[in-house]
């Protein structure tokens, strides 16, 4: 018996110990994770959500923002713009998609619920529309497009699959600096739940600020749903806003497993002229499902004297491979003609990050008779001081067998437009 009772005594020791040691590491690794987020760049504003319609949804959490929201410590000057923009009560015809009648209806009546009453405009703005100025107050913001942010989002590549589509709205209040953003409704969502439908909602954050977002309500058992809410993010500049990207991204809730993704839709602010109200219908782009991020590069060639240059811009979403959460990326360029591999060029290495800025170009002398007959294998690897390194994803750019429809457009725009810098985000590939 008291060997027994020591076994049994000392197999529960273990166990105990072993679930103290589960627990601490859960602990720890959250902590880690919430410090990590505390760390990226806030957003200082404050920013107030409106509803117009009432759902049972789930209970909002501090992230949800059913109130007022006024974080202490300003980040971003509040300097006041010197002419105000002189708002009309009539909405811009840009939609971006054929939408029906009730559709503009009930963009009508999410316009009408979410005005505020317009105060009386500065007579210097009226001074200033009877001169003969080049550009508009309201649109000197477009002069001065954050080039970089521009490169980190936009993506005219068309959707992999259809998941619908999202209908939205901006305005900005300039006397009290505050955008103004009207989710209106979806279209033609996919199902994802066993009924047939889904229940979805949009999540809204301005990156690249990822702490600070807000949510619509939870529409239930529906693939077009109606949100018509309001979303006011005051204290915002109109400077400001260039450096900001719109992310509009759709779920379908589950009560007992996580939210699924539907889709998801990325606008940056200084593309958009806020003094025309415009109304949009973007096409959702689906979650990548190969999460091995993503490569900026750009494809010149000069005919003239057989130069093919890639230049390896930036990456950004890259896959960790190492225990801390990071990656060593560097940039590994085979030229290849058929399957025969003929140069080799590669980047420095990245310590200990997941979005590195490469910056760097390579120039290969291809005669313009082969240039639709060669490729360039491009490979993301992961750099490891012990064992082998590693890949995190890759690229074939090619005029006829590219790794994806992205990619072999690419080739073929280089070769339409010769001499010209042809610049495209691309999403890595597996082995």
């Amino acid at each position: 018996m008291k060997t027994r009772d020591v076994v049994l005594i000392s197999l529960l020791s273990v166990g105990a110990a072993v679930l103290l040691f589960a627990v601490a590491a859960y602990l720890y690794i959250n902590r880690r994770r919430r410090k990590r987020e505390d760390d990226e760049d806030g957003t200082s504003c404050a920013i107030r959500a409106d509803s117009s319609a009432t759902d049972s949804g789930r209970d909002k959490n501090i992230s949800r923002l059913n109130g007022f929201l006024n974080l202490k410590t300003p980040l971003i000057s509040t300097k006041t713009l010197g002419a105000q923009l002189e708002t009309t009560s009539t909405s811009s015809p840009q939609a971006k998609s054929p939408a029906s009648s009730s559709a503009g209806a009930a963009a009508g009546a999410s316009t009408a619920q979410g005005e505020r009453t317009p105060t009386a405009h500065n007579k210097q703005l009226q001074n200033v529309k009877g001169q003969d100025h080049p550009t508009h107050p309201s649109m000197a913001f477009l002069q001065n497009r954050s080039i970089s942010l521009v490169d980190m989002y936009i993506d005219n590549s068309e959707p992999s699959e259809n998941v619908g589509q999202i209908h939205f709205s901006l305005e900005y209040d300039f006397q009290n600096t505050t955008l103004i953003l009207r989710i209106i409704q979806g279209k033609e969502l996919p199902a994802k739940d066993l009924s047939g439908t889904s229940d979805p909602y949009v999540r809204v954050t301005l990156l690249p600020d990822k702490k600070h977002r807000l949510e619509t309500k939870i529409k239930r058992r529906t693939l077009n749903p109606r949100w018509n809410e309001t979303f006011y993010f005051e204290g915002f500049p109109i400077q400001k806003l260039q450096s900001r990207v719109l992310h509009l991204h759709v779920f379908d809730y589950d009560r007992f497993s996580r939210d699924d993704s539907i889709g998801e839709v990325f606008l940056p602010l200084c593309q958009v002229d806020l003094s025309e109200k415009p109304s949009f219908w973007k096409a959702l782009k689906p979650p990548a499902k190969d999460k091995c991020g993503e490569l900026l590069t750009s494809l010149c060639y000069h005919p003239s004297n057989s130069v093919l240059t890639l230049t390896l811009l930036k990456a950004r979403n890259l896959k960790a491979k190492d225990i801390n959460g990071k990656s060593d990326p560097y940039v590994k360029v085979w030229l290849q003609f058929g399957d025969k591999r003929i140069e080799k060029r590669k980047t420095a290495v990245f310590k200990c990050t997941l979005n590195p800025v490469f910056n760097d170009s390579f120039s290969f002398n291809v005669p313009w008779e082969k240039i639709r007959e060669c490729s360039l294998d491009v490979q993301v690897m992961d750099f490891d001081n012990i064992g082998r390194n590693e890949l995190i994803g890759r690229i074939l750019l090619a005029g006829k067998n590219g790794s994806g429809a992205t990619e072999t457009k690419h080739w073929q725009d280089m070769i339409t437009k010769p001499r010209q810098t042809i610049v495209q985000w691309h999403r890595l590939k597996p082995e």
